[in-house]
């Protein structure tokens, strides 16, 4: 049968894989040309990336912000200032970027997954309590989508039994837990510079933590465990490089003044994509916990199958007819799923560190895992930047709302 329907213009969006949705400009071009004409690239003489990382730490309110080469860095210095023993546990999500999860078993400790809720796709408390034993070493946080996890129910979890926190906040600049911005409630926050992420370097990262063994733990390790500046210096255990060049760092100075202001778009351009979409029927936006601030590194839809037929997968199909990117699901399959998990594909066949493992760590039966599945099969996932304005978003409500329609339509 012919589609007679009229298909309106494509819907141009900004895009964060470019110009058009990224605030690139005449003050980055400014201190690069610095870095050039001074010839010194490198963190370890120049003073970009010290004056970054004094700049981070001081909107933050933290005493300590180090620098280093991508999120995945960051995630890794997270996990070497709490350093485990091999065979340890840290719990973590099963709903993130491999990124945060190749670090653990890179320092020879085990993933944990725990649940997370169905709304929000993040862990909890009570999921993270579930998988407690006396081997956890650590916690890892992921604020998924710029939404903060209920940090003052974990912190108290943690607390309770003595076990430090690691806030993943790549995609959760300026988001805050019941006013405390994320990344300095736990023990160390790690930020993403990665294209895609609030401000970019197109790779880089940052940590932050008000611990000083943890700091200077985390800066030796970016270093190849060498002591810049100390009396005596020697490589003190085994670590990598994981430095931030100057050409990195004089842009991430640049972007850092325009962070507070393209948070504030995105917030503002996505809490009124909720006002428009607050009545449709079979569509559920973000929500945060009362008192807690979403920052929207992505605009996180719910779709009830039963209401709109084809759910997440069938809207997207829609919204592409005019031009519209979205991502049913965010990823396909929960972390624990992938082969590097499921086969033990480490180093070389040793299946290290997983042959230290308890059975029940690595135990990824479907059942274990309810809110993880469904939340997944119900999210679509919407691409969102700082250079989305008003007649993006009123375009993209009344698309969305037509898509959904046709669907209810099609089905009656």
């Amino acid at each position: 049968m012919t589609d007679l329907r009229v298909v309106p213009p494509p819907l141009t969006l900004p895009s964060d894989q470019d110009a058009s949705g990224r605030t690139l400009g005449d003050e980055e071009l400014a201190l690069l040309t610095e870095v050039i004409r001074s010839g010194t690239l490198t963190s370890t003489k120049g003073p970009q990336v010290p004056a970054l990382e004094a700049r981070f730490a001081e909107l933050l309110g933290v005493r300590h912000a180090v620098a280093c080469a991508s999120g995945t860095a960051a995630v890794h210095l997270g996990v070497v200032a709490v350093d485990p023993e091999p065979g340890d546990e840290i719990i973590t999500t099963p709903i993130t970027d491999m990124g945060a999860l190749s670090p653990i078993v890179y320092q020879g400790a085990i993933p944990v997954f725990a649940d997370v809720d169905v709304e929000t796709c993040n862990v909890t408390a009570d999921t993270i309590a579930a998988r407690l034993s006396d081997r956890t070493r650590a916690i890892v946080v992921t604020h998924l989508f710029g939404n903060p996890c209920d940090m003052r129910a974990i912190e108290e979890l943690a607390r309770e039994r003595g076990i430090p926190v690691i806030e993943d906040c790549a995609q959760a600049y300026l988001a805050r837990s019941r006013g405390r911005l994320v990344g300095t409630i736990g023990a160390v926050g790690c930020f993403s510079l990665q294209q895609g992420k609030h401000i970019t370097t197109g790779e880089g990262g940052i940590v932050v933590t008000n611990d000083d063994a943890h700091a200077r733990r985390m800066r030796l390790y970016v270093n190849k465990a060498w002591p810049y500046g100390e009396a005596n210096p020697d490589h003190e255990f085994l670590a990598l490089n994981y430095r931030m060049t100057e050409l990195q760092g004089a842009v991430a100075r640049a972007q850092l003044e325009k962070l507070e202001a393209g948070v504030a778009q995105r917030v503002a351009m996505a809490e009124r994509l909720t006002a428009q979409l607050a009545d449709v029927d079979g569509i559920s936006t973000p929500r945060a916990l009362d008192g807690d601030a979403h920052t929207y590194w992505k605009y996180c839809l719910r779709v009830d199958e039963r209401r709109v037929p084809g759910g997440p997968q069938a809207l997207a199909a829609e919204l592409r007819v005019g031009g519209i990117a979205s991502a049913p699901r965010y990823i396909q399959k929960p972390a624990f799923r992938c082969r590097v998990f499921v086969e033990q594909n480490t180093f070389g066949r040793s299946r290290f560190p997983f042959t230290l493992a308890r059975p029940e760590a690595v135990d990824y039966a479907e059942e274990r895992f309810p809110g993880s599945f469904d939340a997944l099969a119900g999210i679509l996932v919407l691409s969102w930047n700082e250079r989305y304005g008003e007649e993006h978003v009123d375009r993209l409500a009344e698309a969305i709302m037509e898509s959904v329609a046709r669907l209810q339509g099609g089905a009656s």
